[in-house]
């Protein structure tokens, strides 16, 4: 069986949340082959809430655990595709990271080993539920600007 292609292609744009706070969304194209194998249909939020600043966003001490944790999860899934990292919210006093995956223990163990090498005390919270549609994913594209 020939290795699942996952490319690394994101967006980066401004968005708002409900109460018109910014939230800057980062997003990953090209996910149409990854979608197409029917495999990937859990979907998992992992939200770390902290404490922002001025804009809502992170400070820059929280926001450099923040993009270790994001490296790590991304080399992890590297070697061992078990999920996708398809978005990225930051903004609103909260990031949020979002994954689709084939099994969700797979997901734990995968996470519990990539997140080792942090020696921070993480304050993450998760959400899972059967997305095999990606209904977000695709509501989520819709907030990339378009390319010039």
């Amino acid at each position: 069986m020939a290795k699942l292609n996952i490319i690394e292609d994101w967006w980066t744009s401004p968005s708002e949340d409900s109460e018109r706070r910014t939230v800057i969304v980062t997003g990953r194209r090209g996910l149409e082959n990854v979608i197409d194998t029917g495999k990937y249909k859990f979907r998992i939020e992992m939200t770390w809430n902290y404490e922002p600043d001025g804009t809502g966003m992170p400070d820059f001490k929280t926001s450099s655990i923040m993009e270790r944790v994001t490296d790590a999860i991304q080399d992890h899934l590297r070697k061992d595709p078990v999920a996708v990292m398809t978005g990225i919210y930051t903004g609103a006093a909260e990031r949020n990271w979002v994954f689709y995956t084939l099994s969700l223990k797979a997901f734990q163990s995968m996470l519990n080993q990539a997140l080792s090498i942090i020696e921070e005390t993480l304050p993450l919270t998760f959400h899972a539920e059967e997305d095999p549609e990606w209904e977000e994913y695709r509501q989520m594209c819709q907030c990339e600007i378009a390319r010039e």
